[in-house]
């Protein structure tokens, strides 16, 4: 009687589904750009997509978490330094490197890059796998999502001045009504569409990406029109994947090395780690839109490569994590927050 050969374990694609939905979506802007009276069309319901986008943030975002979250203020406010103080610094740094390495309007996309809010769903993931502190990665990433309605916009008016194709007053109105004015809609209706979304989760979720597919698909047409992608080379591109993953590399470390100076146990250490090295491609993505308008498709692209490398680089280090003999199982608590809060997105 023969042996049956073990079956061989499934390889599993390392690159996320969505990341290449984003890439076909590009190809398709590529081949066949909206232009003239379609590019408008387009760009009104690319409108109306961001803001249903803020308006289901702000409707899935428990307020009585974001308060019960307050008791573990010095986390918080740690996560909130680097996405918003740290990340920026290191960004303006990277000024140095303009025009030797890279081009100034991917150098414009990189320092975007580094004022936008960090994620909510992979900041969970990750630290649950790395069985990290489930519930202040949940709350840290609402607070810093908040945050980042407000911060975002402030930061690009002074950091990228006119790089963002001049902030004005007119600029400010519309990050107000096509982002703030939904979110704190979603929020106020909350107790009465908070059941309703969670019912049809699956579904919204698709309304969640396809309505990012639409945004990216208006930038880069837009992109394409106006020529832009003439600036881009295949060695600017490798040069700007090393700048990221330099970047991704200094705040991981920052986050991990730092929490442990500032006192936090393990735990702690591991949700500032991932809650305070990412970046956010869902909110990203319809900022900036609004903000730089027609050159927003080199803008978002070094958003959209980092992601893909956050995600890559963290789910290594949070396997690595998990078998930690440090480690210890995750609290029933913490796993019943993380599942409650994965079906609410």
């Amino acid at each position: 009687m023969t042996r049956r050969r073990p079956l061989a374990p499934r390889l599993r694609l390392p690159i996320d589904p969505y990341i290449l939905a984003l890439v076909a979506t590009v190809a398709l802007a590529a081949l066949l750009p909206a232009s003239g009276a379609a590019a408008d069309a387009v760009g009104g319901i690319s409108t109306g997509a961001i803001a249903l986008l803020f308006f289901l943030y702000g409707a899935r975002l428990s307020t009585r978490e974001a308060l019960d979250g307050l008791r573990h203020w010095r986390l918080h406010v740690t996560v909130l330094a680097a996405t918003f103080v740290v990340f920026p610094l290191l960004g303006l740094a990277a000024r140095g490197l303009v025009p030797a390495v890279l081009t100034p309007a991917l150098y414009g996309g990189l320092l975007f890059l580094c004022l936008v809010p960090s994620t909510i769903q992979s900041s969970i993931a990750f630290t649950s796998m790395a069985r990290g502190n489930v519930p202040a990665a949940i709350c840290a990433g609402s607070f810093s999502s908040l945050a980042g309605i407000v911060l975002t916009p402030l930061l690009a008016a002074l950091l990228l001045g006119g790089t963002a194709g001049g902030f004005s007053a007119d600029s400010l109105l519309r990050i107000v009504a096509q982002l703030l004015v939904p979110f704190l809609a979603g929020q106020a209706l909350r107790r009465w569409v908070a059941g309703f979304l969670t019912r049809h989760k699956k579904v919204l979720g698709y309304v969640d990406r396809g309505s990012i597919l639409l945004v990216v698909y208006t930038a880069f047409s837009e992109g394409m029109v106006q020529g832009v992608w003439h600036q881009v080379t295949p060695a600017r591109l490798a040069a700007l994947l090393g700048v990221e993953a330099v970047l991704l590399a200094v705040m991981l470390a920052l986050t991990w090395y730092g929490a442990g100076r500032l006192g936090f146990g393990r735990e702690d250490r591991i949700a500032i780690q991932f809650a305070g090295s990412k970046k956010s491609l869902a909110a990203g993505l319809p900022m900036a839109s609004v903000l730089f308008g027609a050159h927003a498709s080199l803008a978002v692209l070094p958003l959209m490569l980092f992601h893909q490398m956050q995600l890559m680089v963290c789910a290594v280090i949070a396997k690595r994590r998990a078998n930690d003999p440090a480690s210890a199982s995750p609290e029933p608590l913490a796993v019943d927050m993380c599942r409650a809060e994965s079906a609410r997105r």
